[in-house]
């Protein structure tokens, strides 16, 4: 049975740091790249970051790029976004999710952009 579960949400002050975790379990970790995506409240889910399967190639949303860092650990089958100068507009849901290859969507993310799902963790910055 495929699981994604994301840890490490929680209440943070804008300017702090929050590391998510997802541990997946299911299916061979290391043949999939991994993404991270968020949904905040009456929006719709978007695109936040991914990571290939080995590790040596990321993509960021502009609105992350230079403050939140995804990464992976293949033998943990472990994923991981590092986030750091956290703003209020980064409250959300956050999602992770596994797909063959890396997702080309960097906008708003579909069900089926993805192939597995976990659960999501939610993340809230206060100003």
């Amino acid at each position: 049975q495929v699981q994604l579960v994301e840890s490490g949400g929680g209440f943070v002050q804008a300017g702090g740091s929050l590391r998510l975790s997802c541990a997946a379990s299911g299916f061979t970790f290391s043949n999939y790249a991994m993404a991270w995506l968020r949904q905040a409240f009456g929006e719709e889910r978007e695109f936040v970051a991914a990571i290939n399967w080995s590790g040596d190639g990321t993509v960021y949303a502009d609105s992350v790029k230079g403050r939140f860092t995804v990464s992976r650990d293949n033998p943990k089958s472990t994923a991981y976004l590092q986030m750091n100068s956290l703003k209020p507009e980064d409250t959300a849901v956050y999602y992770c999710a596994a797909n063959p290859t890396v997702p080309a969507v960097r906008g708003t993310v579909r069900q089926n952009d993805m192939t597995y799902w976990g659960i999501g963790t939610l993340v809230t910055v206060s100003s």
